[in-house]
């Protein structure tokens, strides 16, 4: 790499952090060449700093999905009921008068075209969703059972399979956390160190479960630090694990060439629905490109990968062969990792 882009891209991260919402961020951009590979950090963080990938976890998920696809030990298309106990789902979709439950497939789950509730952002019987307690600092557990007991009680949102329809819920990945469990009869945990950790040499990536040697970067929300161990414990299959610029590039890297699952796979996850502007959702990743009218004199490109609550990202940017992970940090603007994103391609 150029001198003058390293110093570029050192005063993008340096100028990003402010000390009064972001106060530290780690980035690590790969070229698919490998002619490239620059890691920077800023503020409060190091280039090895640990921190909490959140939503990102979900392509570890889809990773493990694929590769128990790839061992024939399920298809994408099977209804969920054939994994998991037939009275914990019961119930779970009743939508309109009609119960879904049954009918739920593992691509539904991993496409969040399930229509199934999100009981994380969701309003709960309380008035408050499990998201507003958590960041303002109500740290508390929950398990799998009280994600479906409080699921239960909301609305689905459509039939599952509703053409053009898609909501964002980590129900699914709850669900589909579980899922990888019975089938693979060990723990979520041992599931990821027998697919991704071990495969790729990853020993500073693990799943959060509040022990005291474990050490992730505190997280921020707006200018308070958010001391939340019994909730990142909790997340496990959508939001919980934790790693590091480089070992979540390894992972991306390894995730999009195919290197832990057949390659062909890849493709199959293209096809996209609308979640929230302006990112799209596929089978287990998400894309993010803003519309022409952002950029009228030229196309901005396309990311396709997942980001976090946290404020981490791991994304493709196909159209330029670039890979980039990291973090900012900070849980009140989501927007802030997709700008230093688009302000890194810019330049390059």
């Amino acid at each position: 790499m150029n001198h003058r882009l390293h110093k570029k891209l050192d005063g993008l991260i340096q100028s990003l952090v402010d000390h009064k919402l972001i106060f530290g961020t780690v980035l690590r951009i790969e070229s698919g060449d490998n002619r490239l590979s620059w890691t920077g950090s800023a503020g409060d963080m190091t280039p090895d700093s640990p921190f909490f990938i959140a939503s990102a976890t979900k392509l570890y998920i889809t990773d493990s999905i694929l590769k128990l696809r790839e061992l024939k030990k399920l298809q994408l298309t099977d209804k969920i009921s054939r994994y998991m106990d037939i009275e914990l789902i019961s119930g779970i979709h009743r939508h309109q008068g009609t119960d879904y439950s049954f009918d739920l497939t593992i691509e539904q789950l991993m496409a969040h075209t399930s229509g199934l509730p999100d009981y994380f952002q969701q309003k709960r019987a309380s008035g408050k969703s499990l998201e507003a307690e958590i960041v303002a600092g109500q740290d508390q557990a929950w398990s799998l059972d009280k994600v479906i007991e409080d699921a239960k009680q909301m609305n689905p949102h459509f039939p599952p399979g509703t053409k053009g329809k898609a909501l964002y819920s980590d129900t699914n990945y709850q669900l589909l956390g579980k899922i990888v469990e019975n089938i693979t009869n060990t723990s979520l945990e041992d599931a990821f160190k027998l697919f991704i950790y071990e495969p790729l040499a990853l020993s500073e990536t693990y799943l959060y479960t509040n022990n005291h040697g474990q050490t992730p970067k505190t997280l921020y929300y707006k200018r308070t630090p958010l001391h939340i161990p019994q909730a990142m414990a909790s997340f496990g299959p959508d939001g919980g694990i934790v790693s590091t610029a480089e070992e979540l590039m390894r992972f991306l890297r390894a995730f999009f060439e195919g290197r832990l699952f057949p390659g062909e796979y890849v493709n199959e996850l293209y096809v996209w629905n609308k979640i929230f502007f302006p990112l799209q959702y596929g089978i287990g990743v998400a894309k993010f490109q803003l519309p022409r009218v952002f950029s009228p004199f030229k196309p901005l490109p396309e990311l396709i990968g997942h980001s976090g609550l946290s404020g981490a990202f791991a994304y493709y940017c196909p159209e330029k062969d670039l890979y980039l992970s990291g973090t900012v940090n900070q849980i009140s603007r989501p927007s802030t990792s997709y700008k230093l994103m688009l302000r890194v391609l810019n330049v390059m």
